[in-house]
């Protein structure tokens, strides 16, 4: 069957699927639930009309259940097996998690990322936007700093290698020690510390978005109350601490979390430069280690760092509804 006829017949059947549904759903509740005779018609046509609502939602909820739950359950399952998939070994794949030492400097790591690059990406986008708000050429800054937004992972990995490159001729790192006399140095093979290098190739991307959601808030801050703390004698300093960061606090909350999330989930970064080695592992580049070997254990990871992301985004979701009210 050509693809353009299945197609046809995939909106033929979906289009008087639905139009089906919601007749026949209507007439078994209109006729059959909740009649509209006898003695208790009126009651009948109100409870009817309550439900109604639902009939029309049923399908679209029950498919983003299918859609949302299914995978979850699915890859749960799937971590309780072995290498084979054959054989159900419970919660084998966790325990032997733990166990290892390379997981656990994954965890680390990782939280070495939520701890820095959230907050940073987060202070350099509110440095920007208060610096850059008030300047004549602030857009053309703005356009610069957001520019990195539109590279990806990979793509900015390999433009952060040319920065961190072991040729003086070519890195800016060595660069500057070579005009010191100092030898040349691969960065990223720095024992701890290699994992800020890498973390300021993420810094550098996300900068630009915690800019431009922050400069919106800070200028949707009523000018009578700059204006009323400056007329009260209060200074640049305590103006931007004191008024707007209080007032665009909800805001700065839901950029530190977006990023803590986008850094739980990367691994581009980590797999470019390092591929995990030189102790630069975290736990998504850590399951690609086993994602082709070892399915068990690799969907064991991945419902780790689910377990870690869940309650970020939830906290995010709270705070974002918080701002719409």
């Amino acid at each position: 069957m050509s693809p353009v006829l299945q197609g046809l017949i995939t909106i033929f059947v979906g289009v008087f699927g639905c139009v089906g549904y919601f007749y026949a759903s209507n007439v078994v509740l209109d006729r059959v639930i909740f009649p509209a005779r006898g003695p208790k018609a009126g009651s009948n046509i109100n409870k009817a009309n309550k439900v109604r609502p639902w009939l029309f939602l049923f399908p679209a909820i029950f498919a983003l259940g299918l859609y949302l739950v299914y995978p979850v359950v699915g890859s749960f399952i799937r971590s309780l097996y072995d290498r084979s998939g054959n054989n159900f070994i419970w919660f084998g794949n966790y325990t032997d998690l733990m166990a290892e030492a390379e997981f656990r400097q994954s965890v680390f790591n990782n939280f070495l990322w939520i701890l820095f690059v959230p907050a940073m990406a987060t202070f350099l986008g509110l440095l920007v936007a208060q610096l850059t708000d008030r300047l004549r050429w602030g857009n053309i800054a703005k356009s610069l700093i957001f520019m990195p937004m539109a590279i990806s992972f990979v793509g900015a990995s390999l433009i952060w290698k040319f920065v961190y490159a072991n040729n003086p001729d070519v890195g800016i790192i060595n660069a500057l020690r070579d005009s010191f006399g100092l030898s040349p140095i691969d960065v990223v093979q720095i024992p701890f510390w290699n994992n800020f290098f890498l973390m300021l190739i993420l810094v550098w991307i996300q900068t630009g978005f915690a800019m431009v959601i922050l400069s919106a808030a800070l200028r949707g801050i009523p000018e009578e109350t700059i204006e009323a703390a400056i007329i009260d004698g209060a200074n640049p300093f305590q103006v931007f601490f004191s008024i707007k960061i209080p007032q665009i606090m909800g805001t700065i909350v839901v950029v530190w979390t977006t990023i803590t999330i986008l850094v739980l989930k990367v691994f581009d970064i980590v797999y470019t430069m390092t591929g995990g080695n030189f102790g630069t592992q975290i736990l998504p580049s850590y399951m690609m280690t086993y994602m082709f070997r070892d399915d068990g254990r690799a969907t064991a990871v991945a419902f780790v760092i689910m377990i870690i992301v869940l309650p970020v985004m939830i906290w995010n979701i709270m705070q974002a509804r918080k701002e719409m009210r």
